[in-house]
């Protein structure tokens, strides 16, 4: 029992999946149709993918990227743009959760390093720009996250235009960090020493495996605009890392791929409800952004994306709505709770002031977005 509710704890979106999947199987008993529910090109793209990040992770291949950009920072303003930055242009082709597992860390070390003063000023703010930086980051490309690689692949669109969709928001969104960042650093300014922030002893990674996850990486690219058949990406990701690096296998996160599967079962059942079916259409009809926006709050916004994509035709607007959506309460994406986490167990104290900023500067780049989505409609 004890070991029930810790999974249930640890793994929340995944049992609300199963829970919705398993009710909705006695409204539609299974059946051959239940096949037909998984979209296996968003399973293997994503598995590919998060097997990739995964390795070159182990191997410190962003650590040391991070480190190589540090070596030319000279004041806290630089810093802040440095580390706000890996995560924002990190995340577009890394995912936002890969992005924030590296390089909040990241910060945690480099900031470690300044006089206790300017690290008090910083931490907090530095790691909630981060966040949403990711989240943020993450919505201009279809790997950004995960419901940008299901939407693209359901709405057919080509990568170009896919990015021309998000780009606006995307050059909005830096903006605002960039002007956060000139805000806090007024009242954290100084000079700082290159060697202290640089100094590591961290190990170096395998530069034949690195190289082996770069051009899996390219592989991945190539099946997501669709050059390659994503069953090429899938047995050359699984091939290479059974023989050359086993032990990122045990790493990946097969709890969101389990989490697409029920949540694939669960739609897929709601369709096959006529009442239900008819009653979501026509209420999501003309109003898909606001939707996925106050869906996501709730639910975040990928389980939102995969269940009101079953419902509605108009999906450049749930691309907007769920990324968009990314922004708001704490579990609008869950990478954003990575974040918190990290807060939680290295600077306990700071919780309740992490929480507060964070919700306070979510709302108003939510609310600056939505203007900007309401001005290009």
């Amino acid at each position: 029992m004890k070991l029930l509710k810790q999974f249930i704890q640890q793994e929340t979106v995944l049992t609300a999946a199963a829970v919705l999947a398993v009710v909705s199987a006695f409204f539609v008993p299974p059946d051959a149709q239940y096949l037909g529910y998984i979209d296996l090109r968003t399973l293997a793209i994503l598995f590919s993918l998060m097997t990739v990040m995964a390795g070159l992770r182990r191997q410190g291949f962003f650590d040391g990227l991070g480190r190589a950009l540090l070596s030319r920072t000279h004041s806290t303003f630089q810093l802040t743009l440095v580390l706000v930055g890996l995560c924002f242009f990190g995340s577009m082709f890394i995912t936002n959760d890969v992005s924030l597992l590296t390089f909040v860390s990241f910060t945690f070390v480099v900031l470690s390093r300044l006089g206790a003063d300017v690290r008090r000023s910083l931490l907090i703010p530095v790691v909630c720009m981060q966040t949403i930086a990711a989240n943020l980051g993450s919505m201009l490309t279809p790997i950004g996250n995960p419901q940008n690689l299901y939407l693209y692949g359901k709405s057919g669109m080509s990568i170009g235009g896919f990015v021309l969709l998000m780009l606006p928001y995307t050059l909005v969104s830096l903006l605002l960090l960039l002007a956060w960042a000139a805000l806090v650093c007024r009242k954290a300014s100084a000079a700082l020493s290159v060697d202290e922030l640089v100094s590591s002893s961290a190990s170096q990674g395998n530069q034949k495996i690195i190289l082996l996850y770069l051009v899996l990486f390219a592989v991945c690219l190539l099946s997501v605009i669709r050059v390659l058949p994503y069953g090429i990406a899938f047995a050359a990701v699984l091939v290479c890392a059974l023989f050359a690096d086993p032990r990122t296998l045990r790493t990946v996160d097969y709890s969101l791929l389990l989490t697409f599967v029920a949540f694939f079962i669960f739609i897929g059942n709601l369709g096959r409800i006529p009442a239900f079916s008819g009653w979501l259409q026509e209420f999501l009809t003309g109003r898909e952004v606001l939707v996925a926006v106050l869906a996501s709050q709730v639910t975040s916004n990928v389980p939102a994306a995969l269940l009101l994509s079953g419902f509605t035709a108009e999906t450049q607007s749930l691309i907007i709505g769920t990324n968009l959506g990314g922004l708001g309460t704490l579990i609008a994406s869950m990478a954003s709770l990575i974040s918190y986490r990290q807060i939680a167990r290295e600077l306990p104290q700071g919780k309740k002031q992490y929480f507060g900023l964070f919700t306070l500067s979510n709302l108003i780049f939510l609310a600056i977005l939505l203007g900007v989505w309401f001005l290009l409609r």
